[in-house]
């Protein structure tokens, strides 16, 4: 399989990528790192006249945690790699969620080219990077020729696949709220076998004063078409960390209830509705039980079950 004809631009600066963009905004495609487009591209389903490849494009790169107003952030550059931000030992003690998440992205190979932005812009639903970002509250920022503007997570995607942004408009960075000290948080998903897709994933935030929880917040892939954030701090406040087994029960009748998952020749819509009450409840149990991803801030854990073919 081959794409079909093609132009290909390769900017230097961000002006002229821009430029570029405004001119083949109605047949143009960025290219990142290509995890997700060439494939797109060899198997025919778009046809783009112009690439415009930002590989060599200066000040995309940026991978940092700032301060805010004593609020942390973490800033991943449209050219920032799936494997820079999860071995950061300093996103990981700011936001373990990012690192325990990408660790279920494809193999090691695709998340050295593959960029945490151009997931973001490809808004699949089966995908960590944009639930993360929802999840965290998180945000983009946006340029054009037009000036530039920021859109936060809940706004950016209004489909599968899509996201609210202008033909013209270029992602030029991700920014990731870091999470409090005492919140809790962790990943899982379960894929058929080593580089598929997940057949459902759960991202969990648990907020503890002590030994009470005080807040949960959850995401899911590949059973909602939009990143959607359910919010369960009135069901479970007050709960005690020692009754965590108990609380799981509601935790998962809600989850369940929340999600309407679609069924496909991989999985039926029953049994993604149930996998992801299993995956929740064990995230919940785990997470109330201490173990937390931030206790091993730059480490390589491997997940149990590899996941899915890389994006972006």
């Amino acid at each position: 399989m081959k794409p079909p004809p093609l132009r290909i631009h390769r900017p230097t600066t961000l002006e002229d990528t821009l430029d570029l963009l405004s001119e083949h905004s109605a047949a143009g495609k960025v290219l990142a790192g290509g995890q997700s487009l060439v494939p797109v591209l060899n198997m025919r389903l778009a046809a783009p006249s112009d690439l415009i490849d930002i590989t060599a494009v200066s000040g995309l790169d940026e991978l940092l945690v700032t301060g805010n107003d004593g609020q942390t952030e973490i800033i991943v550059g449209a050219r920032a790699t799936h494997r820079r931000v999860e071995r950061s030992a300093e996103i990981a003690a700011a936001n373990p969620l990012l690192g325990e998440a990408l660790r279920f992205v494809a193999h090691p190979a695709v998340r050295n080219r593959g960029t945490t932005v151009g997931s973001i812009a490809h808004a699949d639903p089966n995908g960590e990077m944009p639930m993360i970002l929802a999840l965290t509250g998180g945000r983009v920022d946006v340029r054009s020729t037009r000036g530039e503007r920021s859109l936060e997570a809940d706004e950016l995607n209004v489909g599968p696949l899509e996201t609210c942004l202008e033909a013209d408009e270029l992602i030029t960075r991700a920014v990731f709220p870091g999470l409090p000290a005492e919140a809790r948080a962790g990943f899982d998903e379960l894929a058929r076998r080593s580089g598929d897709y997940g057949l459902a994933g759960v991202g969990m935030i648990v907020d503890v004063d002590d030994d009470t929880v005080t807040g949960l917040r959850c995401g899911f892939i590949s059973v909602t078409d939009v990143p959607e954030i359910l919010n369960l701090d009135a069901l479970v406040s007050g709960t005690g960390l020692n009754d965590a087994p108990e609380a799981a029960d509601a935790v998962v009748d809600a989850v369940r209830n929340f999600i309407d998952p679609g069924g496909d020749i991989q999985a039926s819509a029953d049994y993604r509705r149930h996998l992801t009450g299993v995956l929740a409840s064990r995230l919940f149990r785990r997470l109330c039980r201490g173990e937390n991803p931030r206790k091993r801030a730059g480490g390589t854990r491997r997940p149990a079950t590899d996941t899915k073919r890389g994006r972006a």
